[in-house]
């Protein structure tokens, strides 16, 4: 097949090219490299079936050419940054909502019969159906990322009723592993490589939260590529979850330090830090997909990950 996947040189696109690249598939990447990294693309750019274009979605007026012959579009392009949506109000309308709107657009003239949305555990909101199926009751939103999820979520239904387009959105817990460039682990250590004495933790540690690895979450992706007709939504994420205050204990353990925890106090981190997340899986489980990593597993690949890539760091602290 030939896949056009969004996002392609961030963290879960890289890694979703590598896996669709080994499967033998056509796969043109798309990024405009605001957040996603040149070297995670280093191997994918050797395979004479890569192709990348470096452009920004945002900005493109019609960008249907880009989905000529294309099999189905994998949107994995977003503004991911939960914690500060409110010092940039729109961001996430124009990066989440309007870019997805032009992608849909872009795929019924093109006519690309398959869509897949990456979306969120946040379009839950902070709900008391704990572990939360697909199909329940929104709360109130949290979280401008979350809201603009949901929202862009609703336009491709609304595709898909509209021009009979096959969709798939998958509601992801946040992913761990190899490429991770952004969340609790990668401010963690990045914090304890300044100092190993102490480490601040937002809120008051007991935030309990699920964590997927991403090769787990990039296998479900493949595994349902072949999926025909309709809409459907599947949660993504491990049958578990843990307190905020635990992963920071595996975090330092893995790297060797004891430092003093500093809590800034609160049931939340920040505004629209849902303080428990724990989606139920069992419609995903029911494809015959299940993950293979455990959720302080996938925290130790992590620091594992960052401890042998530590001009991560410097780049993430240098202007760009």
């Amino acid at each position: 097949m030939r896949l056009v996947v969004t996002g392609a040189a961030g963290f879960i696109g890289s890694n979703l090219c590598d896996a669709l690249l080994a499967d033998g598939h056509d796969v043109l990447g798309i990024d405009n490299f605001s957040t996603g990294r040149r070297q995670f693309l280093e191997d994918a750019a050797t395979r004479p079936r890569f192709e990348l274009l470096e452009l920004d979605l945002a900005d493109l007026p019609d960008i249907a050419s880009c989905l000529s012959g294309a099999d189905v579009v994998i949107h994995l392009a977003a503004n991911a940054d939960v914690r500060f949506g409110w010092s940039a109000p729109r961001r996430d309308l124009e990066q989440n909502v309007l870019v997805t709107h032009a992608l849909l657009e872009a795929t019924r003239r093109a006519s690309v019969a398959r869509f897949i949305f990456s979306s969120t555990g946040s379009v839950y909101g902070d709900t008391a159906t704990i572990p939360t199926p697909e199909d329940c009751p929104f709360p109130r939103q949290t979280s401008l990322y979350g809201a603009s999820k949901l929202a862009a979520e609703a336009f491709i239904e609304a595709y898909a009723e509209g021009i009979g387009i096959t969709t798939t959105v998958f509601r992801f817990v946040s992913n761990l592993g190899p490429r991770y460039t952004h969340g609790h682990v990668f401010d963690f250590v990045r914090s304890l490589r300044h100092d190993p004495t102490r480490l601040t933790i937002l809120g008051d540690g007991s935030q309990r939260k699920s964590y997927l690895d991403v090769s787990d979450c990039v296998s479900a992706i493949v595994a349902l590529l072949d999926r025909q007709g309709g809409h459907e939504v599947f949660n993504l994420g491990v049958d578990d979850y843990c307190d905020i205050a635990s992963s920071a204990g595996w975090i330092c353990a893995r790297l060797g330090c004891d430092p003093r925890f500093d809590y800034t106090g609160g049931r939340q981190g920040w505004i629209g830090d849902n303080p428990f997340i724990y989606l139920d899986t069992s419609k995903i489980r029911a494809t015959g997909w299940t993950p293979k990593f455990g959720i302080r597993e996938a925290v130790e690949r992590t620091v594992d990950f960052l401890a042998d890539n530590v001009w991560l760091f410097d780049e993430d602290e240098s202007p760009r």
